[in-house]
């Protein structure tokens, strides 16, 4: 196995960790996740420890766009490193549906982060290139390009374009809201979903076709066709979980667990 996790690229490597402001999290978190809504609709990883049931909120910095108010330490985790943290995982069979709404207002998206821009948007600045904005705001990408983590193409970025209006990019959950509620997130508080809901960490702008069809799919039913991305994608999901003490199936552990040992 490979000494380390390939990195991110620069671009993405810039995301906004931190909440909805105002938020307080004084719960300890277990679970959330789902695709995302094509009109509202990425993440890359930074070092998380599961004890640490809620994201952290440094300060904003000044920025001229919505990527740049914060940064995250480059990745420095091994494969070996991530199967340690996986091996912490609870697995256990998943919960029942009952009470679980992919609604975006049951999620609390997209709330608006430290810099005032909303969420959606922070995550189309972080991860495209050649943006422009709207005009008179500063906040809304008007367009860009997108270097698709999921199926390695380029999508050129137009919003309000495509069938679902999302200009052919969608922002997906990585643990996606339905596989998060049921391994731990039914029992979350609103505040609780929020946080997730709107955290970078586990957000990633990607082609809509793709989002669409990993719908609330886990490891083992679903990977990017871009085997390129399968190491740091599955990392997330390990680094996700385990911030916010959600569980895995024992499918979903051992697709990871076979993916990180040829990283």
């Amino acid at each position: 196995m490979r000494a380390r996790i390939s990195r991110l690229t620069a671009k993405r490597m810039t995301l906004l960790i931190g909440v909805v402001v105002g938020l307080v999290v004084t719960s300890t978190m277990t679970g959330c996740a789902a695709v995302v809504d094509a009109e509202s609709s990425t993440s890359t990883i930074g070092k998380v420890t599961p004890q640490s049931p809620a994201p952290s909120s440094p300060p904003p910095q000044s920025a001229s766009s919505p990527s740049a108010t914060a940064t995250t330490p480059e990745p420095s985790a091994t494969a070996n490193d991530v199967l340690s943290q996986l091996a912490a995982i609870p697995v256990k069979g998943r919960a029942p549906m009952t009470g679980y709404s992919s609604v975006e207002a049951f999620w609390g998206m997209w709330g608006k982060q430290p810099n005032g821009c909303d969420t959606r948007n922070v995550v189309l600045a972080r991860d495209m290139t050649g943006l422009t904005m709207k005009s008179g705001s500063k906040c809304l990408v008007q367009t860009g390009t997108l270097a698709d983590p999921y199926t390695g193409q380029t999508i050129s970025f137009v919003r309000g374009s495509g069938g679902n209006r999302d200009g052919g990019v969608q922002i997906d959950h990585v643990v996606a809201r339905g596989n998060a509620w049921a391994t731990g997130a039914f029992a979350w508080t609103p505040d609780q979903r929020t946080a997730f809901a709107n955290d970078p960490l586990d957000l990633l702008a990607v082609d809509a076709t793709a989002n669409q069809k990993k719908g609330d799919g886990d490891a083992a039913t679903w990977l990017p066709s871009n085997k390129a991305f399968r190491c740091q994608y599955v990392t997330i999901q390990v680094e996700v979980k385990a911030k916010y003490n959600l569980w895995m199936t024992q499918a979903e552990h051992d697709a990871i667990a076979k993916i990180l040992q040829s990283c």
